[in-house]
């Protein structure tokens, strides 16, 4: 998936082909499909904790503008360089995705 194919508009949430457990305030994840094992820093970590049922990519990136000292504009492109590349591991579904 394209980073591109996912907006502040989007509906993300965890997808049913991975494992995840909390370690340290860390997380790590094993997909499923194929073995391989991802790991995400606290901030990536509660990016996932907030996509674990269904949700707005606008509100995950107020939730941790909200949390963690960081710009709006810097949230949002990080928040959407995670989610694109969990999205294109098989990790996240992307539900009403929009070019932005």
């Amino acid at each position: 998936m394209r980073l591109s194919s996912i907006s502040r508009d989007s509906t993300v949430v965890a997808g049913t082909d991975q494992v995840s457990s909390q370690l340290e305030g860390e997380t790590v994840m094993l997909a499923l499909s194929d073995g391989v094992y991802y790991g995400l820093d606290s901030v990536g970590a509660r990016v996932w904790e907030l996509v674990q049922t269904p949700r707005a990519v606008g509100e995950v990136c107020s939730r941790i503008e909200a949390e963690y000292d960081v710009e709006a504009e810097r949230c949002e492109r990080d928040v959407l360089r995670l989610l694109g590349e969990l999205a294109a591991a098989g990790m996240l579904e992307v539900r009403g995705a929009s070019s932005s």
